[in-house]
């Protein structure tokens, strides 16, 4: 298995991710890209806005964007996700300049508005799929959070009501087989449960292994 420490250490999720975000050279241009990864209703949104936070009372400035903002729908986890996110958001990024992407609205089923990503030292691109290995040639940390099937479905369906259930089955099924695919538990660099505290992570070095894949 990876170097990941496995035993339980239960410190605070956000606080850890930021100092090793902090250790870590840039790799998306000036900006340290943070991916926090895991199964959809695992908490990974309120870790991301744990890591905001965190960063903002540390005087580092900070983007975040959500992959729920990119994709095409309920089946969008693969497809053009990660070439539009690639193309609109981190190659602008890593060439020094702004990114810009279309959020997808979730009533309409269509793209919206365009929504811009100014150049920040740090970018948290928080969403399943956002650590694939596509991403290791410019993340500087990532991170894995995860929670029992049962509780993420409970609370997805609290947020997004029962008639979605086919949706998230779906969805489930969608993002277990991505995950065996990418390894991206496996990979991660730090390891969360659902309430944001660490039960794993790797000995440090200067960000991930790089994927000479790239951005594609």
């Amino acid at each position: 298995m990876s170097q990941v420490e496995v035993a339980r250490d239960g410190s605070a999720g956000a606080p850890v991710v930021v100092d090793r975000a902090l250790r870590s050279a840039p790799r998306l241009g000036r900006v340290r890209l943070v991916c926090i990864d895991g199964p959809a209703g695992s908490g990974k949104t309120t870790t991301a806005a744990d890591v905001a936070r965190e960063l903002l009372v540390r005087d580092v400035a900070v983007a975040v964007v959500h992959l729920d903002d990119l994709y095409d729908g309920w089946r969008g986890l693969e497809g053009s996700l990660w070439p539009r996110l690639s193309a609109q958001v981190l190659e602008p990024l890593r060439r020094g300049g702004p990114g810009r992407f279309q959020r997808y609205d979730w009533a309409t089923g269509a793209f919206a508005e365009w929504v811009d990503v100014p150049v920040r030292p740090v970018l948290v691109l928080e969403g399943c799929g956002s650590a694939r290995r596509s991403a290791d040639a410019v993340a500087s940390v990532r991170v894995w959070v995860e929670a029992p099937d049962d509780v993420r479905l409970a609370r997805g369906l609290a947020r997004d009501g029962q008639a979605a259930e086919k949706d998230w089955t779906a969805w489930m099924a969608d993002e277990r087989a991505h995950f065996a695919r990418e390894r991206t538990r496996e990979r991660a660099d730090i390891r969360l449960d659902g309430t944001g505290r660490v039960t794993g992570r790797r000995p440090d070095a200067d960000g991930p292994t790089r994927d000479r894949s790239g951005l594609a």
